[in-house]
């Protein structure tokens, strides 16, 4: 067994569209190397910044993420020292992707961005009660609370021009007569 630390810089588009890490950040890597019969099972942990927008109100978002992976690394002759590997199509061990070791060296890329991604939030937003935008205007309401505007109601907007005041006066005088 050994242990590793590492500081690697961020592979290009390691999120989603609204929040990832940045291109080149530094990803700061714990790693756990265990020898095992199959090849070497690679335990760790990952801290990197990241930066994104809230889907409400559109602000700048920067967090740290703290993300756990483990992956088996297989040593190329694995397959030729007796594993068995004639599994029917949709068996759940021919679903799972094999990584093998190459030269005692192993790519870590792909299994650092499955965890990253994977514990990313899908709507990330600046603050748990971030109201947004405003629908009619556009304005952050979190800037003003009591922002609001007069909305007309279409099925009632042609009354809207009716002189109430008018056709109550004349009502009362049909009235009297």
């Amino acid at each position: 067994m050994k242990k590793l630390t590492r500081s690697v810089a961020a592979p290009a588009d390691l999120g989603i569209e609204v929040i990832g890490v940045p291109g080149g950040a530094a990803v700061e890597l714990d790693l756990r190397l265990e020898s095992v019969m199959e090849g070497v099972l690679v335990t760790g942990t990952a801290h990197a910044p990241v930066t994104g927008e809230c889907v409400r109100c559109l602000e700048p978002i920067e967090q740290e993420l703290d993300v756990d992976f483990q992956e088996l690394y297989s040593y190329p002759e694995a397959d030729h020292r007796g594993r068995v590997f004639d599994t029917e199509p949709g068996d759940e061990e021919s679903e799972q992707e094999t990584y093998y070791l190459e030269d005692d060296l192993f790519d870590l890329e792909p299994v650092l961005r499955d965890a990253v991604v994977l514990a990313l939030p899908l709507q990330p937003v600046c603050r748990d009660d971030c109201p947004g935008l405003c629908s009619e205007c556009g304005a952050r309401l979190a800037d003003d609370p009591d922002h609001h505007h007069e909305v007309t109601d279409i099925r009632w907007a042609a009354l809207k021009d009716i002189d109430v005041s008018g056709a109550a006066g004349g009502a009362d005088e049909n009235q009297e007569k």
